[in-house]
């Protein structure tokens, strides 16, 4: 009987994350000071007490009800310091947790009501990643984080962050996305946005096949150009089940271009996409070898980490280093940094520590 992967030993391994939002990872203690500071005022101000009522508040089995949430955490992220802090203990948190790259990303439009330009926000934001992860390598813990700017797809400024977003290239943005309710918003709505991003040779991602089903992900990958799928866990409506499973056209289509899933397995359950863990569709999609990644999506409102995640998924369908290893390496292929400095990552960080665990 092989011997179950304990979570403590998970925290330990090098970890790959490509889907987390900045600002739906913060810490309640930290959300409680800064919204003192600018007389916000919050459902409690015990930081224990308001970690319980984000996760509660986000439990209600909708998008909608999910994304509420984050009038609180936004709230107390409109100025540089507040911005440099969350992005600086973000990086910390992660590496704690044994996260070696994360691609954090955050809508610069939503951090303007208390006068800063959009590209003070990006500044600010870099600047605290930086911070974080020299203070994540003192203490032994090196991360890299990349950092994606999103556009919010019911508003009307994606060229704009897209402008943004590759003005800001060489100075730790790696890529752009569109997040926000799917029904009634469809990405070709910013076309614009992604042709301008293709021109320059950016890479993007794209929120898909969350709540809304198998015409958004068509739209994001073939319309608009998507290099992966945020979430794009519908993608097994594509897929019929049987003793064979047999692959639609566009499954077959995501499944031979090697498109990257960022899956994230608490979330898609709070929002209803799936019923619990063991039902979700990455078991599936993993034996049908999808570039399957896994991801926090938002730790705050799922009270969770990489580490948990990864830990649901070893009680849930039984997996072993091999696996994890596995996801941890298709997330590495798949970040928007240069090839070689994936590579690095992954020969020289990632399989030597799971090569250990392997024998």
């Amino acid at each position: 009987m092989v011997a179950t992967i304990r979570y403590e030993d998970i925290v330990k391994v090098p970890k790959a994350l490509l889907h987390d939002h900045l600002d739906g990872g913060l810490r309640p203690a930290t959300i409680v000071e800064l919204a003192t500071e600018v007389g916000h005022e919050l459902p409690t101000t015990d930081p224990d007490a308001l970690g319980r009522w984000f996760v509660e508040a986000a439990d209600s089995g909708s998008l909608e009800r999910y994304l509420e949430t984050f009038a609180h955490t936004v709230a107390v992220m409109q100025t540089a310091p507040a911005l440099r802090r969350v992005a600086r203990e973000c990086a910390e948190d992660l590496a704690a947790d044994g996260v070696v790259y994360a691609e954090v990303r955050f809508a610069p439009e939503q951090h303007l009501e208390r006068d800063l330009t959009l590209d003070e926000v990006v500044e600010a934001v870099l600047a605290g990643f930086a911070e974080g992860s020299a203070s994540a390598a003192g203490a032994g813990r090196p991360i890299r984080v990349g950092t994606l700017l999103t556009a919010m797809r019911h508003a009307a400024r994606s060229q704009e962050i897209a402008e943004l977003a590759v003005r800001h290239r060489d100075a730790g943005v790696v890529g752009f996305d569109i997040a926000g309710a799917e029904a009634g918003f469809p990405p070709t709505r910013h076309l614009d946005a992604f042709e301008y991003l293709q021109r320059e040779n950016f890479h993007f991602t794209i929120h898909a096949g969350e709540a809304f089903g198998l015409p958004s992900i068509w739209q994001a990958i073939q319309w608009c150009g998507a290099d992966r799928l945020g979430h794009g866990v519908r993608i097994v409506d594509d897929i019929a089940t049987g003793p064979e499973p047999v692959l639609g056209r566009l499954a077959a289509y995501v499944r031979d271009k090697r498109i990257p899933l960022e899956l994230c397995p608490s979330s898609n359950v709070q929002t209803g996409a799936v019923a619990s863990i063991a039902d979700h569709p990455i078991g599936l999609l993993r034996d049908l070898r999808f570039r399957v990644t896994v991801n926090t999506d938002n730790r705050l409102m799922s009270g969770t980490s990489m580490s948990r995640e990864m830990a649901l998924l070893v009680d849930a369908f039984g997996y072993g280093w091999k696996e994890l290893q596995w996801f941890t390496v298709n997330a590495m292929k798949s970040a928007f940094i240069p090839f070689d400095e994936r590579l690095k990552i992954i020969d020289e960080v990632i399989k030597p520590a799971y090569g250990k665990l392997l024998g």
